[in-house]
């Protein structure tokens, strides 16, 4: 075998090409103290121009058809309900209206109660910082730590979030404190640029979610839960929702929203909440920090109000049977000393239609809002302001 040579020093500075039989180059290995040569290769000329032109088109017709088929499917454009769209609410706070009445809790309070109606009735729009399949006692926290908060708070309350702590979205208040300015630029080009004009720009249709949720064949090691689709729809940007119609028109998604529910029902508990004694265990941990927050905000003179809004059916059943009123919403008054409103008390607050037994439609809405206001202004939040008419069922997106 011949022995391999390696190039002169005075090869090298003048740039000759390193050889070795049978290779394309020499490694690095082969020149100690000698840099990596850097590949050339010529770019051929070629029809730029029209090559852009193309890539282009082709962009265009592949979005507009995937937002066709969206559209389609029932979709339209809408507002995302996005960390940075909860965050600017959340900002509102701190920038001079703090002495607003907050909203917060999970996707019950953030579908069930209407801005539009609420300001109607009392003249006042409220901050929405409700957040689906989120509980919301690290918001209240967060608020109790806010000297700038001193309004009135509404806390919704459903029990399998709540007194469990789950947190789906639990990255909110995290990242409203750490919030930077190319994450608050991003938002607001999304806003204006993006979500009011295609129905496709959801999380629900991103084509990795779209993938996933195929039927794959089944295979070890595989989780077989099918995770919640799209509920609500977003139309106004201080995050004023309803639930998206389709649950209402389309039996087949209806169906597919409560077998998705179903699998909660019937399937094992959670990972640490197995047993009965983990279970109360997170129930009293929940109260307690809910219990510490309102003796702050009552301090500095928040009323606190606990807001139990409507469901039935199956999710109903299930609610009663594994968190039932009286270890959870009874305890949460008594420890926290807050009043509270919860539907079962109050006969307009039942019989409402829901779709998909956890909230209500969108028609539904803004009824349950009109019941819901004149109770907490006639038995808690008394304001010398002027009732007005409230806003007809069928008018969902009332001016502001």
């Amino acid at each position: 075998m011949a022995a391999v040579v390696a190039p002169d020093a005075a090869a090298i500075a003048d740039g000759a090409a390193f050889e070795r039989p049978g290779f394309v180059r020499q490694t690095a290995s082969d020149r100690p103290g000698v840099a990596q040569p850097v590949p050339v290769r010529d770019i051929p000329v070629q029809p730029w121009g029209p090559i852009l032109l193309a890539a282009l088109v082709m962009t265009a017709l592949l979005l507009g058809g995937w937002e066709a088929y969206w559209r389609a499917f029932g979709a339209t454009p809408g507002y995302r309900n996005s960390n940075g769209a909860w965050a600017e609410q959340r900002r509102r706070i701190d920038s001079g209206e703090g002495g607003r009445t907050v909203l917060i809790g999970s996707s019950r309070v953030l579908f069930d109660v209407q801005l539009p109606v609420w300001e109607r009735i009392t003249g006042e729009r409220p901050i929405q910082l409700a957040m689906e399949g989120t509980s919301p006692v690290p918001v209240l926290e967060d608020l109790a730590a806010d000297p700038n908060f001193t309004g009135r708070l509404l806390v919704g309350v459903a029990p399998d979030i709540f007194f469990t702590g789950f947190a789906y979205r639990g990255d909110i208040v995290p990242f409203y404190h750490q919030e930077g300015p190319s994450k608050r630029s991003g938002h607001w080009l999304s806003r204006h640029l993006l979500e009011p004009l295609f129905a496709f720009d959801d999380p629900d249709f991103a084509l990795g979610t779209v993938v996933r949720r195929q039927a794959w064949p089944p295979r070890p090691g595989l989780e077989d839960h099918v995770s919640v689709r799209k509920l609500m729809v977003m139309q106004e940007p201080d995050r004023n929702a309803h639930m998206w119609r389709k649950l209402e028109t389309d039996p087949a998604y209806r169906a597919l929203a409560r077998s998705i529910w179903a699998q909660r029902f019937n399937g094992p508990p959670p990972h640490g909440l197995d047993t009965p004694q983990k279970l109360q265990a997170a129930i009293d941990t929940q109260i307690a920090r809910a219990a510490t927050a309102i003796a702050t905000l009552r301090a500095r003179g928040v009323q606190v109000l606990f807001v139990r809004p409507p469901s039935t059916g199956p999710y109903y059943a299930f609610e009663q049977r594994v968190l039932p009123r009286a270890r959870t919403w009874d305890v949460l008054l008594q420890r926290t000393g807050a009043p509270g409103i919860h539907f079962e008390d109050y006969p307009q607050l039942q019989g409402y239609t829901q779709p998909e037994w956890s909230h209500l439609s969108a028609s539904e809405a803004i009824r349950f809002t009109n019941a819901l206001v004149p109770i907490i202004r006639r038995e808690y939040w008394r304001k010398p302001k002027p009732v007005v008419d409230t806003i007809p069922a069928d008018d969902i997106s009332a001016p502001r």
